[in-house]
């Protein structure tokens, strides 16, 4: 069912006036992420015409806009994720791990998203992947699955890394599978100490090659001194990175994945109610508890604009990495070392061809839809199709 309010109506309303308030201050990202918003499943982007081979109800099904911040377009694109990685699942549990930025750092992330996003992948990664083989602690290489989020539940920024990591690894001489404790993964305090050291370690390297901006409020950072007595108390509080209790097992960690990894700021689900000045919309306040989590927050239509474009990517920038047994070109013969350690039959190779066809059933009957008509962006169907059932032979 169709939300009653959705990101696409506000900024089709409240749009045009924003980017001539804000001219200038956009990024043309961020004006293509509007433009993309606007149109998507609208007459703007064309589409084609569906009729049932059994009953011949038919349908007029717009186009999608497929960019990665739009909330209408994440459900196909995360079931397509899915199905790829499904296959790289062990059987075997999985932790979730967070790492967060604290505030000093994440102000300086807003105008350096690239460079900052990319250090907070590289160093949380490191820092689980150097706690794991450490013999001291389980002497492994193990599997991660990272996930970039950027904000809190009230729309603010919040950089937060999401991974997704095996109950254990291959041993480093790669003869055995090395089991964690269920109910332990690895030492939280000892992880926190080596992700400050390394992303500041970093942060600090990327102001002296200058390569950080600084605007607006903390534009005084460009100065080293300050720069680094700016730092002085992030570098001596304590970074938590929060683990959460293990998954059952691979069929959570899908269920976890298929809500996490394509989410956007916000859904369309959330929203309340929107009138010409004001968006109303629901969020959790986490540092509540039971059924007070639960909170309504109420914006200016400009307030909320600004914190949804608070969060679009910069262009060509990953927000899912693999790392570990599962990066890169050797995630296939890591995988099926692992399953041969375990004891475990390899993945089946899958000849079957991808199933392409994903438009939803006839809501009469339940029957096959098939394209009889496509038309072409800002275009309409020529003329109502007629109802007769159609067959194959007859759809283009």
């Amino acid at each position: 069912m169709r939300p009653s309010i959705e990101v696409a109506d506000i900024f089709r309303a409240a749009g045009p006036d924003y980017r001539a308030t804000h001219e200038g201050h956009l990024s043309l990202v961020q004006l293509k992420v509007m433009s993309a918003v606007e149109r998507c499943r609208t007459a703007a982007l064309g589409g084609h015409v569906e009729a049932c081979e059994d009953c011949g109800h038919w349908r007029i099904a717009y186009n999608s806009c497929r960019n990665r911040h739009c909330p209408k377009c994440q459900g196909a694109a995360a079931r397509a994720w899915l199905a790829k990685r499904e296959a790289d699942l062990l059987p075997v549990g999985y932790f979730h791990v967070v790492f967060t930025l604290p505030a000093e750092v994440a102000g300086i992330a807003f105008h350096n998203k690239a460079l900052i996003y990319d250090l907070l992948f590289k160093a949380a990664s490191e820092t689980m992947l150097t706690i794991a083989a450490d013999p001291k602690h389980l002497s492994a290489r193990i599997g991660i699955t990272a996930v970039l989020h950027t904000w809190g539940s009230a729309m603010s920024h919040h950089p937060h890394v999401h991974m997704i990591l095996s109950v254990g690894g291959i041993s480093l001489a790669g003869t055995r599978w090395i089991s964690s404790r269920p109910a332990f993964l690895l030492p939280v305090r000892v992880l926190g100490k080596l992700f400050r050291r390394l992303f500041l370690t970093r942060l600090i390297a990327l102001h002296d090659a200058g390569r950080l901006v600084f605007f607006g409020s903390i534009l005084h950072l460009a100065d080293r001194r300050t720069f680094m007595r700016h730092l002085s108390p992030v570098r001596k509080k304590r970074w938590v990175v929060y683990v959460k209790p293990p998954f059952a097992g691979p069929e959570a960690v899908l269920a976890y994945l298929s809500r996490y990894t394509h989410r956007v700021v916000i859904s369309n689900s959330r929203l309340i109610g929107f009138d010409e000045t004001s968006v109303t919309f629901r969020y959790k306040d986490y540092r509540r508890d039971g059924s007070d989590r639960q909170q309504v927050m109420t914006l200016m239509t400009d307030e909320f604009i600004r914190r949804f474009l608070l969060h679009v990517l910069p262009k060509g920038f990953h927000r899912i990495r693999h790392y570990g047994l599962l990066a890169g070109a050797s995630s296939k013969a890591s995988l099926d070392r692992a399953r041969a350690l375990l004891s475990v039959a390899p993945e089946p190779e899958d000849n079957a061809p991808e199933v392409s066809d994903t438009r939803p059933p006839c809501p009469c009957c339940g029957g096959h839809m098939i394209i009889i008509e496509n038309f072409a962006r800002w275009q309409q169907p020529r003329a109502p199709p007629h109802c007769a059932a159609p067959t194959r032979e007859t759809a283009p």
